[in-house]
């Protein structure tokens, strides 16, 4: 890891920081337990308690807004990956070079994943459910496709998306051929093992392979996004590109249960749409509309990503929690614990926000 100045392309896609900013902005919100706090049966039947019900995973089938961020962390990698494999050949980096950092990076991705679920056990644990480690297999796989035509990019991410679908369904290890079972299904079975299960939450590691297909549609909108098409046919198409992966993943459903925790192909195709609607959208508002100088706020979380995820991770959310605990309660207490709660977790996000500011203000951006 490294701390250095961000080599500037010539022309900067915001919408893409913007994007990535809202998405680590949500993710280090979750650090706080703000929407925890939102999401208590005593507000049931509120407008709070609706928005904090969408900031939680869905408990099997269905899907929630909160079940898109890991897809949107997953293909904002892959929008980002050809304008900086680009930048890099500008730089004068060689194929081999690239390749070796495409590889350095993974591996510390997947370090770096495994390692969250030590911190706190006391123990050595071998779970790689989290977003970084499964990152580091869609970044190679994606990478290993990128310089193919579309097409094939196309074909090779709905090929895995097939071979997770045969693999569920035909697996013949008994108690562990329920397909879309809680438990009882090839995931789980894969996890145990090599004693990764997670029989609670009910993720599995082989994620990762379905999820490769947001990592790659990720590459694709990038390389659109880079191409000489006016923005307003980059625009139409992400559209509706989006639109048919919502429309198809959703007509799925009866047949492929749309969860998340086991990432079936038909949550992958409707939350792929979502990704793709969400990408066009913050590119019309931010680089076609050119909205842009409020877009700020968010766009400085996305600038120190891998650093505010991982410091809001292993307790940075948590000892400024402790800190200001006692003066918020002191201040708003009289409002309730529930009210001075929901206060407290805003001030911690606030905080976490200002560690970012600070960073941009400084020029200081930390890599891998």
């Amino acid at each position: 890891m490294s701390q250095s100045k961000p080599s500037q392309p010539a022309e900067r896609l915001l919408s893409l920081d913007f994007f990535r900013g809202a998405t680590m902005f949500l993710l280090i919100a979750e650090f706080t337990h703000l929407f925890s706090v939102m999401y208590d049966p005593a507000l049931e039947g509120s407008i709070i308690y609706f928005i904090g019900k969408q900031f939680h995973h869905h408990p099997w089938n269905g899907l929630c807004f909160w079940d898109l961020i890991q897809p949107y962390f997953m293909f904002i990698v892959g929008v980002a990956m050809p304008y900086s494999l680009s930048n890099r050949k500008k730089r004068g980096q060689t194929h081999s070079q690239i390749i070796r950092h495409i590889f350095q990076r993974a591996g510390i991705l997947l370090i770096l994943g495994w390692a969250l679920y030590c911190i706190g056990a006391g123990e050595i644990v071998f779970r790689f459910q989290n977003v970084l480690a499964q990152l580091s297999v869609t970044y190679i796989l994606a990478f290993l496709v990128m310089n193919k035509p579309a097409r094939v990019q196309i074909i090779f991410s709905f090929l895995l998306l097939a071979i997770t679908e045969i693999i569920y369904r035909g697996f013949p290890v008994e108690g562990f051929n329920h397909p879309f079972v809680a438990n009882e299904n090839f995931g789980t079975w894969l996890d145990l093992q090599y004693g990764g299960a997670d029989l609670r939450g009910h993720w599995v590691s082989f994620n990762a392979i379905p999820t490769t297909a947001h990592t790659i549609w990720g590459v694709l909108a990038g390389q659109l996004l880079m191409s000489k098409r006016t923005a307003m046919q980059k625009l139409q198409i992400l559209i509706i590109a989006g639109v048919i992966g919502v429309v198809v993943g959703y007509a799925l459903n009866p047949v492929t249960p749309i969860i998340k925790r086991i990432s079936t192909s038909s949550f992958v195709i409707v939350s792929g749409g979502w990704t793709l609607l969400t990408l066009a959208f913050s590119y019309w508002l931010i680089d076609i509309k050119k909205r842009q100088k409020w877009s700020l706020f968010l766009r400085v979380v996305g600038m120190n990503p891998l650093f505010i995820y991982l410091f809001a991770h292993v307790g940075g959310a948590v000892f400024i929690e402790s800190v200001i605990h006692p003066f918020t309660f002191l201040l708003f207490g009289w409002m309730g614990t529930l009210t001075a709660s929901i206060l407290t977790n805003a001030i911690v996000l606030f905080l976490l926000w200002y560690i970012c500011q600070w960073l941009h203000k400084h020029k200081i951006y930390i890599r891998i």
